[in-house]
């Protein structure tokens, strides 16, 4: 396989897989539905608790602006609390509510049964598979980070 379509079948390959496990886990949500860039933004703050906004859309790659309104939005909603960060009055630090990290919880819950459940129904060799190239793809994922943090 040449190359440039083995690049392309993986990337379109871990696109698909991303998108049918959220749409499969849509379908069990108690409560409003959150956009992708929200639920990145929750597991953020829940990873780092009291990061801040610039340091979060760093993180995530986004605008500083486009953060503010994701936290505005999850404020309003009752996910996200913004404490004023006591070394820069200016600044605002995040927390998850209690409801964001109900949710958040369930949400892995739910994610690792549906994804425990389909690969059970892979035969040995694929699992196999799956398990020898979790390296290769947790070193991909980093060089993506590393990369985007040059940028």
């Amino acid at each position: 396989m040449e190359p440039e379509t083995f690049s392309e079948e993986l990337a379109d390959t871990l696109v698909r897989i991303q998108r049918l496990i959220r749409r499969r886990l849509r379908g069990g949500l108690t409560g409003p539905r959150l956009r992708g860039a929200e639920v990145e933004l929750l597991r953020l703050v829940g990873s780092r608790p009291g990061i801040g906004i610039s340091d979060a859309a760093r993180e995530l790659h986004l605008a500083g602006n486009s953060v503010s309104t994701l936290v505005n939005q999850l404020a309003r909603d009752g996910f996200l609390l913004r404490e004023t960060d006591p070394a820069d009055r200016r600044a605002a630090r995040l927390l998850l509510t209690e409801a964001a990290d109900k949710r958040l919880r369930d949400w892995r819950r739910r994610r690792s049964a549906l994804v425990v459940r389909h690969v059970s129904r892979l035969d040995d060799a694929d699992r196999d598979a799956l398990r020898a190239a979790m390296p290769a793809l947790r070193r991909l994922a980093a060089t993506l980070h590393e990369e985007s943090e040059d940028l």
